[in-house]
């Protein structure tokens, strides 16, 4: 039976890695769990401290680590993060931040569906030279609908007698 910090790296472990079983966990995904659990307080222990904690407790030429160094790693971290306390408390308390959190998907763009945006995208609602731009179907009409065609006649705009000059009275 996993215990309550084992689950916790599991979902942290896998979580945006489709391929991962949740056994081994990378840099950016330990990094994630140390601060969606509130072990990175930005004080005691600041993201260069996770950063160091893993490169420290990972193999050497491993990109990620197992849940017996990430064991390592929160005994280290606990150390920063409750300074005065025996490892075994600190590392205690640290399991008592993970316990049953599961990856924040906070700050995540989502598309926005906001009321606003079908009236400002109707284009049956626009005025002015922008109504120029569609057609009755609110498909755009492409460059004919924005660029001023410019008669190359060589009148002036607005002469009203164009083409008239040869001709015989």
């Amino acid at each position: 039976m996993a215990s309550e910090a084992e689950k916790t790296f599991q979902r942290f472990a896998a979580f945006g890695e489709s391929s991962s079983s949740g056994a081994e966990m990378n840099n950016k995904n330990f990094s994630k769990l140390c601060k969606d659990c509130g072990i990175m307080d930005g004080k005691l222990v600041t993201s260069t401290d996770v950063d160091i904690v893993f490169s420290k407790v990972k193999a050497k030429n491993a990109r990620t680590i197992t849940f017996q160094q990430f064991k390592e790693a929160m005994k280290e971290l606990g150390q920063k993060r409750f300074k005065g306390k025996s490892e075994g408390e600190a590392l205690e308390d640290i399991y008592k931040l993970m316990e049953g959190k599961d990856p924040a998907t906070t700050g995540v763009t989502k598309a926005t569906t906001v009321g606003g945006v079908d009236r400002l995208t109707d284009t049956s609602k626009y005025t002015g030279s922008h109504k120029e731009r569609f057609d009755e179907s609110g498909k755009g009409k492409g460059i004919a609908g924005r660029e001023e065609t410019t008669e190359k006649s060589g009148y002036v705009s607005g002469y009203k007698g164009a083409g008239t000059y040869d001709k015989k009275k």
